[in-house]
Protein backbone atom coordinates (compact mmCIF):
# COMPACT_ATOMS: atom_id res chain seq x y z
CA UNK A 1 0.00 0.00 0.00
CA UNK A 2 1.24 3.32 -1.11
CA UNK A 3 1.58 6.59 1.49
CA UNK A 4 -1.11 7.86 -0.51
CA UNK A 5 -3.31 4.76 -0.24
CA UNK A 6 -2.73 4.86 3.24
CA UNK A 7 -4.02 8.55 4.03
CA UNK A 8 -7.04 7.45 2.33
CA UNK A 9 -7.80 4.57 4.07
CA UNK A 10 -7.23 6.57 7.23
CA UNK A 11 -9.64 9.05 5.88
CA UNK A 12 -12.13 6.39 5.40
CA UNK A 13 -11.68 4.83 8.80
CA UNK A 14 -15.11 6.37 10.53
CA UNK A 15 -14.05 8.45 14.24
CA UNK A 16 -15.58 7.63 17.83
CA UNK A 17 -19.08 8.85 18.38
CA UNK A 18 -18.32 10.09 21.79
CA UNK A 19 -15.34 12.18 23.33
CA UNK A 20 -15.55 12.97 27.18
CA UNK A 21 -14.44 16.20 28.04
CA UNK A 22 -14.30 17.44 31.91
CA UNK A 23 -15.48 13.87 32.42
CA UNK A 24 -18.74 14.52 30.65
CA UNK A 25 -19.69 12.28 27.44
CA UNK A 26 -20.32 14.07 24.50
CA UNK A 27 -21.56 13.00 21.39
CA UNK A 28 -24.50 14.03 18.77
CA UNK A 29 -27.39 16.46 20.78
CA UNK A 30 -24.90 17.40 23.30
CA UNK A 31 -25.04 20.62 24.33
CA UNK A 32 -21.74 22.97 24.44
CA UNK A 33 -20.70 26.21 25.56
CA UNK A 34 -17.86 27.24 23.09
CA UNK A 35 -14.67 28.42 24.16
CA UNK A 36 -12.47 29.11 21.50
CA UNK A 37 -8.90 29.49 22.55
CA UNK A 38 -7.47 31.75 19.81
CA UNK A 39 -9.08 35.11 19.40
CA UNK A 40 -7.25 36.05 16.04
CA UNK A 41 -10.60 34.95 13.97
CA UNK A 42 -13.74 36.76 13.38
CA UNK A 43 -15.77 33.68 14.43
CA UNK A 44 -13.68 33.35 17.64
CA UNK A 45 -14.78 36.77 18.56
CA UNK A 46 -18.45 36.44 17.43
CA UNK A 47 -18.98 32.54 18.90
CA UNK A 48 -17.23 32.78 22.08
CA UNK A 49 -19.70 32.18 25.20
CA UNK A 50 -22.77 31.22 22.87
CA UNK A 51 -24.45 27.97 22.99
CA UNK A 52 -24.08 24.96 20.70
CA UNK A 53 -25.28 21.34 19.76
CA UNK A 54 -22.84 18.24 18.85
CA UNK A 55 -23.76 16.76 15.26
CA UNK A 56 -20.74 14.93 15.43
CA UNK A 57 -17.16 14.26 16.93
CA UNK A 58 -14.35 14.31 13.68
CA UNK A 59 -11.26 12.52 13.69
CA UNK A 60 -8.64 14.10 11.34
CA UNK A 61 -5.60 12.68 9.78
CA UNK A 62 -3.28 12.80 12.57
CA UNK A 63 -6.12 11.58 15.17
CA UNK A 64 -6.73 14.51 17.00
CA UNK A 65 -10.72 14.64 17.83
CA UNK A 66 -12.71 17.84 16.72
CA UNK A 67 -16.58 18.55 17.59
CA UNK A 68 -18.72 19.35 14.70
CA UNK A 69 -20.99 22.22 16.50
CA UNK A 70 -24.15 24.51 15.03
CA UNK A 71 -25.44 26.95 16.94
CA UNK A 72 -28.27 26.39 18.96
CA UNK A 73 -29.94 29.59 18.32
CA UNK A 74 -29.12 29.86 14.55
CA UNK A 75 -32.45 29.94 12.58
CA UNK A 76 -30.50 28.13 9.64
CA UNK A 77 -29.22 25.24 11.89
CA UNK A 78 -31.08 22.86 9.46
CA UNK A 79 -28.19 24.04 6.90
CA UNK A 80 -25.20 23.14 9.35
CA UNK A 81 -26.71 19.60 9.63
CA UNK A 82 -26.42 18.94 6.28
CA UNK A 83 -22.70 19.93 6.22
CA UNK A 84 -22.79 23.27 4.55
CA UNK A 85 -20.08 25.86 5.73
CA UNK A 86 -21.18 28.76 7.64
CA UNK A 87 -23.47 27.27 10.13
CA UNK A 88 -20.94 24.52 10.85
CA UNK A 89 -18.22 25.10 12.98
CA UNK A 90 -15.48 23.21 14.32
CA UNK A 91 -14.03 23.01 17.79
CA UNK A 92 -11.65 20.82 19.82
CA UNK A 93 -12.38 18.90 23.05
CA UNK A 94 -10.77 22.16 24.93
CA UNK A 95 -12.69 24.39 23.27
CA UNK A 96 -16.06 23.89 24.42
CA UNK A 97 -17.40 23.45 28.02
CA UNK A 98 -20.48 20.56 28.53
CA UNK A 99 -23.89 21.82 29.41
CA UNK A 100 -24.87 19.40 31.82
CA UNK A 101 -28.91 20.04 32.46
CA UNK A 102 -30.44 18.41 35.52
CA UNK A 103 -33.52 17.65 33.83
CA UNK A 104 -34.97 18.57 30.84
CA UNK A 105 -38.34 18.01 28.99
CA UNK A 106 -38.43 14.81 26.50
CA UNK A 107 -37.88 16.46 23.11
CA UNK A 108 -40.73 15.03 20.52
CA UNK A 109 -40.70 15.70 16.47
CA UNK A 110 -44.05 15.53 14.90
CA UNK A 111 -43.30 15.01 11.10
CA UNK A 112 -45.91 15.76 9.07
CA UNK A 113 -45.08 14.32 6.16
CA UNK A 114 -46.88 13.51 2.19
CA UNK A 115 -47.61 15.52 -1.21
CA UNK A 116 -50.24 17.71 -0.75
CA UNK A 117 -50.63 17.80 -4.52
CA UNK A 118 -51.98 14.01 -4.13
CA UNK A 119 -54.56 13.79 -2.72
CA UNK A 120 -55.10 12.16 0.76
CA UNK A 121 -51.52 11.80 0.83
CA UNK A 122 -51.30 15.41 2.06
CA UNK A 123 -53.29 14.31 5.47
CA UNK A 124 -49.90 14.33 7.32
CA UNK A 125 -48.91 18.11 6.04
CA UNK A 126 -52.31 19.14 7.10
CA UNK A 127 -52.23 17.09 10.11
CA UNK A 128 -48.62 19.01 10.81
CA UNK A 129 -50.54 22.53 10.30
CA UNK A 130 -53.15 22.23 12.65
CA UNK A 131 -51.11 20.77 15.15
CA UNK A 132 -48.20 23.68 14.99
CA UNK A 133 -51.18 26.30 16.01
CA UNK A 134 -51.86 24.70 19.21
CA UNK A 135 -50.19 25.18 22.44
CA UNK A 136 -47.95 22.40 23.03
CA UNK A 137 -46.16 21.13 25.64
CA UNK A 138 -42.32 22.28 25.75
CA UNK A 139 -39.57 20.41 24.05
CA UNK A 140 -42.36 19.44 21.06
CA UNK A 141 -41.87 20.65 17.43
CA UNK A 142 -43.92 20.63 14.91
CA UNK A 143 -42.94 20.62 11.07
CA UNK A 144 -44.61 20.10 7.92
CA UNK A 145 -41.46 18.32 5.85
CA UNK A 146 -43.77 17.42 3.26
CA UNK A 147 -41.72 15.33 0.55
CA UNK A 148 -38.41 16.27 2.15
CA UNK A 149 -36.84 13.11 3.03
CA UNK A 150 -33.18 14.45 3.42
CA UNK A 151 -34.18 16.97 5.36
CA UNK A 152 -36.30 14.83 7.84
CA UNK A 153 -32.86 12.21 8.16
CA UNK A 154 -30.83 15.46 9.23
CA UNK A 155 -33.58 16.66 11.41
CA UNK A 156 -33.33 13.15 13.53
CA UNK A 157 -29.67 13.78 14.44
CA UNK A 158 -30.66 16.51 16.65
CA UNK A 159 -31.25 14.90 20.49
CA UNK A 160 -35.50 13.99 19.75
CA UNK A 161 -36.12 11.58 22.40
CA UNK A 162 -39.17 10.51 20.05
CA UNK A 163 -40.54 11.31 16.43
CA UNK A 164 -43.77 11.03 15.33
CA UNK A 165 -44.61 10.37 11.89
CA UNK A 166 -48.10 11.16 10.02
CA UNK A 167 -48.45 9.68 6.86
CA UNK A 168 -51.27 8.28 4.83
CA UNK A 169 -50.71 4.41 4.53
CA UNK A 170 -52.72 1.96 2.13
CA UNK A 171 -52.71 -1.12 4.85
CA UNK A 172 -56.33 -2.44 3.52
CA UNK A 173 -58.67 -1.12 5.99
CA UNK A 174 -61.33 1.12 5.76
CA UNK A 175 -60.72 4.44 4.45
CA UNK A 176 -60.49 6.78 7.39
CA UNK A 177 -58.86 4.55 9.83
CA UNK A 178 -55.78 5.56 12.11
CA UNK A 179 -53.59 2.92 13.17
CA UNK A 180 -50.39 3.79 15.03
CA UNK A 181 -47.43 2.01 14.02
CA UNK A 182 -43.42 0.89 15.91
CA UNK A 183 -41.50 0.33 12.79
CA UNK A 184 -38.83 -2.22 12.93
CA UNK A 185 -35.36 -1.21 12.65
CA UNK A 186 -34.92 -0.90 8.73
CA UNK A 187 -33.02 -3.14 6.93
CA UNK A 188 -28.98 -2.25 5.83
CA UNK A 189 -28.68 -1.15 1.50
CA UNK A 190 -32.15 0.75 1.34
CA UNK A 191 -31.79 3.12 -0.73
CA UNK A 192 -32.63 6.65 -0.52
CA UNK A 193 -34.86 9.44 -2.68
CA UNK A 194 -33.90 13.00 -1.88
CA UNK A 195 -37.10 14.14 -2.68
CA UNK A 196 -39.12 11.08 -1.44
CA UNK A 197 -40.99 10.57 1.31
CA UNK A 198 -40.75 7.16 3.33
CA UNK A 199 -40.36 6.59 6.74
CA UNK A 200 -38.17 3.84 6.98
CA UNK A 201 -36.19 4.68 4.11
CA UNK A 202 -35.55 7.97 5.91
CA UNK A 203 -35.29 6.22 9.34
CA UNK A 204 -32.31 4.16 7.35
CA UNK A 205 -30.52 7.52 6.14
CA UNK A 206 -30.75 8.85 9.46
CA UNK A 207 -29.13 5.41 10.92
CA UNK A 208 -26.52 5.93 8.61
CA UNK A 209 -25.97 9.64 9.08
CA UNK A 210 -25.48 8.92 12.98
CA UNK A 211 -28.72 8.47 14.84
CA UNK A 212 -32.12 8.00 14.96
CA UNK A 213 -34.20 8.75 18.09
CA UNK A 214 -34.90 6.01 20.91
CA UNK A 215 -38.62 5.91 20.06
CA UNK A 216 -40.26 5.88 16.63
CA UNK A 217 -44.41 6.18 16.30
CA UNK A 218 -46.00 6.52 12.86
CA UNK A 219 -49.37 7.67 13.00
CA UNK A 220 -51.44 6.43 9.60
CA UNK A 221 -54.20 7.05 7.78
CA UNK A 222 -55.85 4.57 5.38
CA UNK A 223 -56.29 6.85 2.37
CA UNK A 224 -59.74 6.45 0.36
CA UNK A 225 -57.64 6.89 -3.18
CA UNK A 226 -53.90 6.17 -3.62
CA UNK A 227 -51.95 8.61 -6.09
CA UNK A 228 -49.00 7.67 -7.88
CA UNK A 229 -48.04 10.86 -9.68
CA UNK A 230 -47.92 9.67 -12.80
CA UNK A 231 -48.32 11.59 -15.85
CA UNK A 232 -51.87 10.65 -16.45
CA UNK A 233 -53.16 11.75 -13.18
CA UNK A 234 -54.99 14.47 -12.60
CA UNK A 235 -53.45 17.19 -9.44
CA UNK A 236 -55.64 16.82 -6.90
CA UNK A 237 -54.81 19.13 -3.77
CA UNK A 238 -57.89 18.03 -1.20
CA UNK A 239 -58.52 15.52 1.03
CA UNK A 240 -61.33 12.83 0.54
CA UNK A 241 -64.15 13.30 2.85
CA UNK A 242 -63.39 9.95 5.13
CA UNK A 243 -59.79 10.78 5.56
CA UNK A 244 -60.66 14.72 6.51
CA UNK A 245 -62.90 13.21 8.90
CA UNK A 246 -59.92 11.52 10.31
CA UNK A 247 -58.08 14.78 11.19
CA UNK A 248 -59.40 15.41 14.77
CA UNK A 249 -58.98 11.60 15.83
CA UNK A 250 -56.05 11.70 14.46
CA UNK A 251 -55.04 15.15 16.20
CA UNK A 252 -56.23 13.51 19.75
CA UNK A 253 -54.27 10.52 19.27
CA UNK A 254 -50.80 12.60 18.22
CA UNK A 255 -51.58 14.55 21.19
CA UNK A 256 -51.70 11.26 23.71
CA UNK A 257 -48.37 9.94 21.90
CA UNK A 258 -46.66 13.83 22.93
CA UNK A 259 -47.75 13.33 26.57
CA UNK A 260 -46.78 9.12 27.01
Amino acid sequence: MTATDDFWARMERRGPDTVIVDGVTLGAGSRVRLRPRSRADVFDLALGGRVAVVESVEQDEAGALHLAVTLEEDPGRDLGEAKLPGHRFFYSAEEVEPIVAESRPARVLVAGIGNIFLGDDGFGVEVARLLAAEDLPPGVDVVDFGIRGMDLAYALQRDYDTVIFVDAAPRGEAPGTLTVLEPAEPEAGVPMETHGMDPVRVLRLAAELGRIPPRVLVVACEPATVMTGGPDEDVLVELSEPVRAALGPALKTVRSLVET
